[in-house]
C-alpha cells in the first residue's frame, strides 16, 4: 500500500475539524499530547474556509536584505512538483522581526496553479481580499504591507514553524483552529478514531442538553470507559 493517501482517504480526514483530528491522534499514543501541532502564533487568515490538507513542501525565506544566498524560482517550482497533490507550502522566515511578505496575490496564484492548497509560515502574508477569492488558504504569524527584499534561500529541508518541526512530505492539516501534523502511518485510521471519540462525547453532550440531566447521570456517562485503539 502506498504511503500516500487516496482522495477518498483525504476526504475522510477533511470531514472532521482539526480539534477532532487532534483528539483522534491521541488514541494511538504515537507522540506526546503537547506535540504535533503549531502554537497559536500561527493564525488562520481565512477562518470561514473549510479545512485544508496536503503534503508539506518546505522552504526558508528572508526579506531583510537583497544580499546573500538566493535560490531560483524555477528550481523551487520543480521541488514542489516532487510531492503529490494536494500540497501545502511550509516556509520558515529567518527574519526577526519579520520584515516582508513572500505571500500575496501573485505567489498565491502561482502556487495554486502548482497544486498547492495553502501556505503555513511564521512569516507574513498580504493581499488578503484578492487571495481569499482564489480559495488559497493562508496561515501566518502576521500580516504585512510590503514584500521588502523577500526571497527564498533554501528549500527541501526540515523547518520549524510555530514550534512544529515539519519535514518535506509530512501530512499537514489546518482550519480556523490552527495547524496539525498527521502521522502518515496512522492517517487512514484517524477518521475512525475521530468517530469513536465523537460517539463517546455525544453521549455526554446530549445528556447535558436533555431534560433528564442529573449529576449522577453525568457521572455515569463521563466516567464511563473512554475509547481506546485498536477498537475492542
Amino acid at each position: 500500500m502506498s504511503d500516500y493517501l487516496t482522495q477518498e482517504e483525504m476526504d475522510a480526514l477533511l470531514a472532521w475539524p482539526v480539534p477532532a483530528i487532534s483528539n483522534a491522534i491521541e488514541l494511538f499514543n504515537i507522540r506526546p499530547r503537547n506535540q504535533g501541532f503549531m502554537l497559536p502564533e500561527i493564525q488562520c487568515r481565512f477562518p470561514q474556509m473549510k479545512p485544508m490538507i496536503g503534503y508539506a513542501v518546505t522552504g526558508i525565506i528572508t526579506a531583510d536584505s537583497p544580499e546573500g544566498q538566493r535560490v531560483s524560482s524555477p528550481d523551487w517550482w520543480a521541488e514542489i512538483q516532487k510531492y503529490p497533490e494536494p500540497r501545502v507550502v511550509v516556509l520558515h522566515d529567518i527574519d526577526c522581526p519579520v520584515v516582508g511578505s513572500f505571500w500575496g496575490e501573485v505567489n498565491a496564484n502561482i502556487h495554486k496553479a502548482l497544486g498547492c492548497v495553502a501556505t503555513v509560515t511564521d512569516g507574513s502574508v498580504r493581499d488578503l481580499d484578492e487571495v481569499e477569492e482564489t480559495g488559497f488558504q493562508f496561515f501566518s504569524s502576521c500580516v504585512n504591507v510590503s514584500h521588502a527584499y523577500v526571497h527564498m534561500i533554501d528549500f527541501g529541508s526540515a523547518v520549524k514553524v510555530g514550534n512544529l518541526i515539519v519535514k518535506p512530505g509530512d501530512l499537514i492539516m489546518g482550519d480556523k483552529h490552527g495547524v496539525i501534523s498527521i502521522p502518515l502511518e496512522i492517517a487512514r485510521d484517524v477518521p475512525m478514531a475521530a468517530q469513536m471519540i465523537e460517539d463517546w462525547e455525544r453521549r455526554v453532550i446530549n445528556f447535558c442538553k436533555s431534560e433528564d440531566f442529573s449529576v449522577e447521570g453525568l457521572k455515569q456517562r463521563y466516567l464511563s470507559p473512554r475509547p481506546t485503539w485498536p477498537p475492542k
